[in-house]
């Protein structure tokens, strides 16, 4: 189950594979001097540094230290524990036969992450999913799911949403789009008790719902619902995440973390405050009661 002191192996994969991109760099070697050296294929060196290589082991992590002229005993160590701990399992990979791959990622980097920002359109997001919303939910983006899929896809929620409203060691501030309020999903009943869930929810510590009415008017998210993901440790910087039907894309770049958090910082300041959201969905909820 994750917890506050959770130590994702996602994000440890991550930190090594920046670490030895910077440490290549600074060496001033190209990939297929590296490449060369170790008698490697020269696509291992670039699936590494862009984190396509899953299963970096602690020896070819060594070996790659031997080049870059790393000897201090402190550091090669930190990274090799860090190549141990990317090889072992999240809680999510037990759901491996029905999470995509990208959605998997997305999960193990949330699994470590000191917060959440999101902004969504028209729909919950999964943190603040109730079971019933979203097995509706997940039977509308896959119609075709045999009777089990759906189930075990539902029971991913629960796991992530502990972290929000068990140990509560998760931040989340979440900007909803008015259609989330009007938007029925399931029926009526499963609608209602997820407006609710939200109402309630609202009122924990780590936890900030904001309703962005239809009269706020034009804004820079009207493409699209996005996530911000940030960490505990400043070495390990935020991480973006966009999700189409198709798809999903994590955005790192400092100009692309520094764009999305502007623009959530503006609905943030444009919607209601949590007490007036509390009030609007309390009585979007009893409407449809």
């Amino acid at each position: 189950m994750p917890s506050g002191a959770y130590r994702s192996p996602t994000v440890r994969h991550k930190r090594l594979t920046a670490e030895l991109r910077r440490l290549r760099s600074e060496s001033g070697l190209t990939r297929d001097d590296v490449a060369s050296r170790l008698e490697w294929h020269p696509t291992k060196i670039t699936r590494i540094e862009t984190g396509q290589w899953t299963r970096l082991n602690p020896r070819d992590v060594r070996d790659l230290l031997d080049i870059y002229g790393v000897t201090d005993p402190g550091q090669r160590e930190a990274l090799v524990q860090l190549a141990r701990e990317s090889r072992q399992k999240g809680w999510w990979h037990s759901y491996g036969d029905v999470l995509p791959s990208e959605y998997s990622h997305f999960i193990g980097l949330e699994a470590e992450a000191a917060s959440v920002r999101t902004y969504q359109q028209v729909l919950v997001p999964g943190l603040l999913q109730t079971e019933d919303y979203a097995r509706a939910v997940i039977r509308a983006f896959r119609p075709h799911d045999d009777n089990v899929g759906p189930d075990r896809r539902v029971a991913v929620r629960p796991q992530r949403q502990q972290r929000v409203t068990g140990d509560r060691s998760l931040h989340l501030s979440a900007v909803l789009g008015e259609g989330v309020v009007h938007q029925i999903v399931g029926d009526r009943a499963i609608t209602a008790a997820q407006l609710r869930f939200l109402a309630q929810t609202n009122d924990l510590p780590n936890v900030m719902i904001q309703v962005l009415p239809y009269a706020a008017g034009a804004h820079g998210a009207m493409v699209g619902s996005f996530e911000i993901l940030g960490f505990p440790e400043p070495v390990d910087p935020d991480v973006v995440y966009l999700e189409n039907v198709a798809s999903a894309l994590f955005l790192e770049e400092p100009e692309d973390i520094t764009r999305y958090v502007q623009v959530f910082d503006y609905l943030r300041a444009a919607a209601l405050s949590p007490q007036a959201t509390s009030d609007m969905l309390t009585a979007a909820a009893e409407e449809l009661a």
